[in-house]
């Protein structure tokens, strides 16, 4: 004979049915999977949205006038897209996760894809644009003041901020007294009733749209206004002065039919050359101005082959990667050994210690690289004065590279002190206590126990540290600049890193070569790439060894 056990407090219920929730209201699915939005969440959500169309809106603009279709449909797809994503109630995990992959593409995978497209291109001073911007630079530089040319009176303008807005001609043809507005792009004619001329020379004093600049302001600027030039049907216009202005003729011209220039005076040729994007003339001589063009592996080919090129790029190499675990290595073993000092129980005032050392990772870098550069100086430094020296420290390469290497420990074995201590307190007492019960002696229970440890967790650090220091630009740049140079070789220099160096090829005084910067630059990322990866597969097989 059974009993029942149901009742008030009883746990049984009917089969396929709810459990009933006492005291508590029954929610659907959907309210339980989504929490109610707020007021202000709400407000957040619509300025962030409106924010996102704005942006868009602004974009489309300057897509359409360049009649780039592809970009303004990327652009119009990812808008449509977080709308959807951010108006609807579903898709939780990709609300989080979209911003983040946004920026990472933009911030990251844009600026390599853009870097690694240079690389296969000329692009670089003089070979920034289209072929028609290289004739039309061309021609306009070579104007030149003819007998009969149209003088007009002019008054220098901007758009906007007189300092720094764009420069802009207002011209006044004394002959139909008719204005124009000129500047690089074009002349074109402005309405009588848009601007005020002085009636005795004929000048603009006032302009719709324009800010008319005084004889001191134009003073300021006078070397952009004597580089600009206004090109027109005839020629171009260029300024005589800060009141007069003149159109020149063009003394070299283009000639579709042989797709070259020529020079009206001398009767010299410059044929176009598609592979390099020059005119280029017989005897050799290239016009400084060319087009942009797609010039395949001839950069990369170039760091290999050109003696002028792979020699300064391997030698910088081999002192790039002695500069990149020399101060990697030295400011781990000095911020771990001052860590395993202050780690022992016996120490007393560790704190004030190590606010101490902690001092010089506190600093701004770049100015203490700027004072250690004095402090190293031949005839004035601290160094030399103290310890009674006469040393030329970045006169010579060796003495160079070590002064660079003890700036760089200085500066960084802090960092490695703060994360070294941290992960010395990670590690259990009983470990290394257990082996002095074994018998085994400090340094092999430091050997055995603790460095493995410590390497196990500080392993990623010192990666990304290696990886940091291989393109510490800070650090050369501030000090010594890459030098001492050889008299022979004035543009690669005894401390150079491949960065330093790819930075001078860029921006050197011979002009900006940011096709090959580019080249150099995937150069850097394969090699730091390449050591980044097997040092973590290593640091792998480590962790299973001690895990």
């Amino acid at each position: 004979m059974s009993t029942s056990l149901s009742g008030p407090g009883s746990a049984q219920q009917a089969p396929g049915r709810e459990p009933v929730r006492r005291g508590l209201p029954r929610t659907s699915r959907t309210a339980r999977n989504h929490a109610p939005i707020t007021a202000t969440g709400l407000v957040v959500k619509v300025v962030l949205l409106g924010l996102v169309a704005g942006i868009a809106i602004w974009a489309a603009f300057p897509l359409i006038e360049a009649e780039h279709w592809i970009g303004l449909a990327i652009l119009a797809a990812t808008t449509a897209g977080l709308f959807y994503l951010y108006l609807g109630r579903r898709h939780i995990p990709a609300k989080y996760l979209v911003p983040g992959t946004i920026f990472l593409i933009a911030f990251q995978v844009f600026p390599v894809l853009y870097t690694a497209s240079t690389a296969f291109t000329n692009f670089g001073d003089g070979h920034r644009g289209s072929k028609d911007d290289a004739i039309v630079a061309i021609q306009t530089s070579s104007v030149k003041q003819v007998p009969g040319s149209t003088e007009y009176a002019l008054s220098i303008a901007t758009k906007g901020d007189p300092a720094t807005g764009a420069l802009v001609f207002l011209l006044s043809d004394p002959r139909t007294k008719d204005v124009f507005a000129g500047d690089a792009g074009g002349l074109r004619k402005l309405d009588a009733g848009q601007v005020d001329a002085s009636s005795i020379t004929g000048k603009v004093t006032a302009a719709d749209g324009y800010t008319v600049l005084n004889i001191g302001q134009a003073s300021v600027r006078s070397k952009e206004i004597t580089d600009l030039v206004v090109p027109t049907s005839g020629g171009a216009i260029r300024s005589n002065g800060l009141t007069r202005a003149y159109e020149g003729k063009a003394v070299r011209a283009y000639d579709e039919g042989c797709d070259c220039v020529k020079d009206g005076e001398t009767g010299k040729t410059w044929t176009a050359d598609p592979a390099t994007g020059a005119f280029v003339a017989a005897d050799g001589e290239r016009l400084t101005q060319g087009w942009k063009v797609n010039v395949g592996l001839k950069n990369f080919s170039r760091v290999l082959t050109d003696p002028n090129i792979s020699g300064p790029f391997f030698g910088t190499l081999v002192w790039n990667f002695a500069f990149a675990i020399g101060s990697t290595g030295l400011t781990f073993l000095l911020g771990m050994a001052i860590a395993l000092a202050l780690h022992s129980p016996r120490m007393r005032g560790t704190n004030l210690y190590r606010v101490l050392l902690i001092l010089p990772y506190a600093m701004p870098s770049f100015a203490m690289l700027l004072v250690w550069r004095d402090m190293f100086n031949t005839d004035f430094g601290l160094v030399n004065n103290l310890f009674g020296l006469d040393v030329d420290w970045f006169g010579q390469s060796w003495s160079a590279r070590a002064a660079v290497l003890l700036v760089q420990l200085w500066l960084g074995y802090p960092y490695m002190f703060l994360v070294a201590t941290g992960a010395l307190q990670a590690i259990p007492r009983e470990l290394t206590e257990a082996t002095s019960v074994d018998g085994a002696s400090p340094w092999q229970s430091f050997r055995a126990v603790t460095l493995p440890l410590l390497l196990v967790a500080l392993s990623p650090l010192l990666i990304a540290s290696f990886a940091y220091n291989f393109n510490n630009i800070n650090a050369i740049w501030l000090t010594t600049e890459g030098g001492p140079f050889a008299p022979d070789n004035p543009t690669n220099g005894a401390t150079d890193l491949l960065i330093t160096y790819t930075y001078r090829l860029a921006f050197g005084a011979q002009g900006a070569e940011f096709g090959m910067a580019a080249a150099v630059s995937i150069f850097i990322f394969a090699i730091v790439a390449t050591v980044s990866a097997i040092s973590f597969r290593r640091t792998r097989k480590q962790e299973e060894v001690y895990s």
